[in-house]
């Protein structure tokens, strides 16, 4: 075959870049495929009126698609879990190949789906799921092959980034920023995946399946999000030599594989802490070539778009061939290997803590740390104003296991001299 028929379904943000992209560098990319790549079919609830859709068949429904005998590769832009998931289903039933930026389709759905498309013996590629334009999956899956993936951790949700890198630079409530983002459009009108972290999670499951070859599970990760992240912790996590950022963490133990997004202090000195504002990255440490570090724009229409047409590229060189590049990296994924639950995680920790400004209450909180064997690497005791009669202390605490953290932060709580919710955040090294 020198030409591949595409069916696109979605036409919105990444849709409309990937046809846009398409058309300009046809010949480009004809070039490195090996095979002209042509969108014949499209299927949108809207049309955009930007876009040329004389030459292409036009639907509003994307089943059309899917049924299409004349298209081998469908594009699936529609996002959502349902409708995608069917569609994406009726696509391999009828025997093509699929291309999707639908992280939370492969995070929920993956594993049924990739077994459909091996018993068709069809591609499902997903490179634009994960991290927009950064080709992190590629890498994972091919570039560090050779290497046993220790650990792996990622700045993977823009707007998240956005808003801590903000509170950070103008010591701005999370309320404040959030309203900047929706009003910017990097933080739809019901932020919720995104600042509870479930849009993370949804990328971390997709990244730890490949990193350690392991089923798709999502239900699995360990998943706080960024709302109760003050402009005080920023500020603190600073004046200690830390940013905060919102990771996603997946780590091979002994025991098993950790999976978990949450807000963490990490050092300064490290890469990650300098990627601000809506960019992405991750990080990835393999036994063999040491950390590597992947970084650039996580979202947006032609920087998707990107990663989908290089899917769509990689599609058209194995078409024909009788060659699939299995899409979790190996032909057989290890089932045996246990995801801990996030009491088993050992990391250090920052305590930010309300007390009465009295004499004794740094005794009865160190007391507590040494009755569960835990190690203070650091305090800070900020200074009250005359009239004010609590004191906010800060501490750093050595690397500790989650549940050992948890019986001490309840017997904390239940100090008289403790007059808040005590705030907790995971301290990262990375490496270090």
């Amino acid at each position: 075959m020198n030409l591949i028929n595409v069916g696109l379904c979605g036409l919105g943000t990444v849709g409309g870049g990937t046809f846009d992209v398409l058309q300009r560098n046809a010949d480009i990319i004809s070039q490195r495929a090996g095979k002209q790549i042509r969108i014949t079919h499209v299927a949108a609830r809207d049309l955009p009126s930007d876009l040329d859709l004389s030459s292409v068949k036009v639907s509003s429904d994307v089943m059309e698609v899917a049924r299409d005998p004349n298209v081998q590769v469908l594009v699936e832009l529609i996002g959502g879990y349902q409708v995608a998931y069917e569609l994406v289903m009726e696509a391999i039933r009828h025997g093509k190949h699929v291309v999707t930026a639908n992280k939370a389709l492969i995070a929920v759905h993956g594993n049924e789906i990739f077994a459909a498309a091996k018993e068709q013996g069809v591609i499902v590629a997903f490179e634009a799921s994960v991290a927009g334009g950064i080709p992190v999956i590629k890498a994972l899956r091919e570039g560090l092959t050779a290497n046993e993936v220790q650990w792996l951790a990622g700045i993977i949700n823009g707007t998240g980034n956005f808003i801590l890198t903000e509170m950070r630079d103008n010591q701005s409530p999370f309320e404040a920023v959030l309203a900047q983002a929706q009003a910017l459009g990097y933080a739809e009108a019901d932020p919720t995946f995104d600042v509870e972290g479930i849009d993370a999670a949804h990328k971390l499951t997709i990244l730890a399946s490949i990193a350690f070859s392991i089923p798709l599970q999502f239900k699995k990760v360990y998943t706080e999000g960024i709302t109760k992240i003050t402009a005080e912790d920023v500020r603190y996590a600073q004046e200690l030599g830390y940013e905060i950022k919102h990771l996603g963490i997946a780590r091979r133990t002994v025991e098993g594989v950790e999976m978990r997004v949450h807000p963490t202090l990490v050092p300064k000195s490290k890469l990650l802490a300098d990627v601000d504002g809506v960019l992405n990255a991750v990080m990835v440490q393999g036994d063999a070539v040491g950390p590597t570090l992947y970084n650039g724009p996580g979202a947006g229409r032609e920087p998707t778009a990107s990663a989908v047409i290089a899917d769509l590229v990689d599609v058209a060189r194995q078409a024909g061939t009788g060659y699939r590049l299995p899409p979790l990296g190996v032909e057989q994924l290890n089932e045996r290997i246990t995801v801990l639950p996030m009491s088993e995680v050992v990391s250090g920790y920052y305590l930010r803590i309300l007390v009465d400004d009295r004499v004794g209450v740094m005794a009865s909180v160190a007391d507590v740390m040494r009755e569960n064997n835990i190690n203070i690497e650091a305090i800070i005791q900020k200074e009250p104003n005359p009239d004010q009669k609590q004191v906010t202390l800060v501490l750093l605490i050595q690397e500790v296991k989650e549940k050992q953290m948890d019986a001490a932060l309840e017997q904390l709580q239940q100090l008289p001299e403790i007059l808040d919710a005590i705030t907790r955040i995971r301290v990262e090294g990375l490496g270090s």
